[in-house]
């Protein structure tokens, strides 16, 4: 596909496309409250010196706090309005911020002292988009070009000015002028169709529409448009039909779903974009959804907050700016733009989803968990919100409630001859159903798991583990653990579930050797050195054993097996093999697997 292919390529370009976006990803607020100091107060501000000012600055940006990195530097630099580098990050932090109209401000400042300043020039210039004074936007767009992906995006905004000026065939041909690389096409060919769409020209339109869906008919926004023209310029069944082979490569997108919903209804569909601003937007979202994850963080973010300064409620640069928060670990930041998703959006869905995965993140479990049901309650047969409520709730080992979770996702996926059985839901409950004493229940759904998905390595080993601690099954329970580790032979709970069998066993210097391996690749699990103590003392290691006994108890174990191991560093192992612990490394699939 060739957004495929553009974003291998945007990797290399991104890089080379300098922005000095040094502290760009600081948009973040702290992950908890006491993570770091709270926001600065206007009083806080004015009391600091400039030292003071730009060392708590520098202090946010290592926390990724943009929003007080950005107050900081602006509080050092009104001590020292001359200071280019307090501009520069000053204006990088806003901007990172999302508070375009402070960025705007601090961009004209340092456009009087660096005219080529390009991140600047294409700050003004959007501005400008905004305002309608496309003349002006033109003029800095333009001058903010270098390299393959700002080349495009600039084209691209600039084009849309000089439609909003009210030249639609010199905003084409200048669109049209640009070459470079073999992602282009694909980009010209959708503005170009939009444009060109706006302007009045449908069929001119629609020979660029369906030459970009040509190009890679597996792009949601591609498909979108050109469905869209299809179903005001030609019929509902040619829109229809590109709706449902796009969903045959993607089932069940809110957006798709909604444009068959309505074309099924009739409706004849207004065009993706409905001004220049919301073009720009369109772009500027494109390419910057493109970008994150792919090795270009900070210009996707530069991208997508403009994009949302021309567009807030642009519902696709939302998923997309949150998108980028959750990869750079910050739940906190992607929370804040979840909520920020309009109610009436078909995506408000899935940001509810999200919004409640980055709550439970973000130690807000309870909050989650409300979300969650309020979405499926909305929709009982919405498997995505099922599962996250299950796996927020076995997460915090609710095991009587996720049990019950799980199991509509069972009965949702029966009840509906197009889904097939998923392995998850079977070793996921059973997982819950063993955490509750349930083992009968729990093996038939560890069975049924197997039956369904015969080599996954995490319910081999957890149903072979569970055999071994049970004392049935043993030679066929040690073979499915084998088989997991041959799958995962790096995976160290894995391999202590194989040096625990052998344990479980009596082969005691298996056992030793196989949770050492383990221990090397989980030295700071407490259960693995847990397990590794006791093997030590049977093969008559002793002062090793309450080494790794010690170690276990510092690791903060879990609170019921925290008693044993201290007994056990008191008196060592009672002489009769019963080893401790016997359960414990079931806690480490509670949050693993599939």
């Amino acid at each position: 596909m060739l957004f495929i292919r553009f974003n291998r390529l945007a990797i290399a370009v991104a890089a080379a496309t300098s922005l000095a976006l040094s502290g760009s990803l600081a948009a973040q607020t702290p992950e908890h409250p006491g993570d770091t100091a709270p926001f600065p107060s206007a009083h806080d501000l004015r009391t600091m010196t400039k030292s003071g000012s730009y060392l708590a600055a520098r202090h946010a940006s290592v926390e990724r706090d943009a929003k007080s990195a950005a107050a900081f530097y602006r509080s050092a630099l009104r001590t020292d309005p001359k200071n280019g580098e307090l501009l520069d990050r000053a204006f990088i932090s806003s901007l990172a911020e999302g508070d375009i109209e402070a960025a705007v401000k601090l961009a004209d400042r340092i456009l009087t002292v660096d005219k080529t300043n390009r991140v600047a020039r294409l700050v003004v210039g959007v501005h400008y988009l905004k305002l309608k004074k496309y003349g002006a936007a033109q003029k800095n767009i333009n001058q903010s070009v270098r390299g393959p992906i700002t080349d495009l995006v600039a084209t691209l905004l600039s084009g849309w000015a000089a439609y909003g000026a009210g030249d639609a065939k010199k905003a084409v041909a200048n669109i049209d002028k640009l070459t470079g690389p073999e992602w282009y096409p694909i980009f010209k060919d959708l503005h170009s169709g939009m444009l060109l769409d706006l302007a009045g020209k449908e069929k001119d339109a629609g020979v660029r529409l369906e030459r970009a869906y040509k190009l890679d008919d597996s792009a949601l926004r591609v498909a979108d448009a050109y469905a869209r023209w299809l179903s005001r310029n030609k019929d509902d069944a040619a829109a229809l039909a590109v709706y449902e082979a796009f969903n045959k490569k993607l089932a069940r997108h809110p957006l798709i779903e909604q444009g068959i919903k309505e074309t099924k209804a009739g409706k004849k569909l207004p065009q993706l974009v409905d001004s220049p601003q919301t073009g720009a937007a369109e772009a500027l979202y494109g390419i910057g959804a493109s970008l994150t994850r792919r090795g270009g963080e900070d210009l996707a973010l530069v991208y997508l907050q403009l994009a949302l300064y021309l567009a807030p409620n642009h519902p696709m640069a939302l998923l997309a700016l949150a998108d980028l928060y959750e990869s750079v670990k910050k739940p906190q930041m992607a929370i804040g733009v979840y909520e920020r998703m309009p109610a009436n959006s078909p995506l408000k869905r899935n940001a509810q989803v999200q919004l409640a995965t980055d709550l439970d993140s973000a130690d807000r479990s309870e909050e989650a968990i409300k979300i969650l049901k309020e979405v499926i309650a909305q929709d009982p047969k919405d498997l995505e919100a099922i599962m996250a409520l299950g796996n927020v709730e076995r997460g915090h080992k609710k095991f009587a409630d996720c049990t019950e979770t799980y199991t509509k996702g069972i009965d949702v996926i029966a009840a509906n001859s197009e889904d097939k059985p998923n392995w998850v839901y079977f070793y996921f409950r059973g997982i819950c159903e063993e955490r509750s004493k349930n083992w009968d229940k729990a093996e038939l759904d560890m069975k049924k798991a197997l039956e369904l998905q015969p080599d996954q390595p995490h319910v081999l080993n957890y149903l072979g583990y569970s055999w071994i601690d049970r004392g049935t099954n043993l030679d066929e329970a040690m073979k499915m653990i084998k088989r997991a580790v041959d799958q995962r032979p790096d995976d160290g709970y894995i391999v202590d579930s194989l040096g625990w069998a052998y344990y479980r066993i009596g082969n005691y210097d298996e056992a030793v050797k196989t949770l050492e391996r383990a221990i090397s690749l989980k030295p700071e699990d407490p259960t693995v050195n847990d397990h590794l103590g006791d093997a030590y003392w049977r093969v008559g290691r002793t002062l090793e054993a309450k080494f790794q006994w010690s170690h276990a108890r510092d690791l903060k174990p879990e609170p019921e097996e925290l008693p044993k191991i201290e007994a056990k560093l008191a008196h060592g192992l009672p002489n009769d093999n019963t080893p401790s612990s016997a359960s414990a490394d079931k806690k480490k699939e509670d949050g693993k697997g599939g």
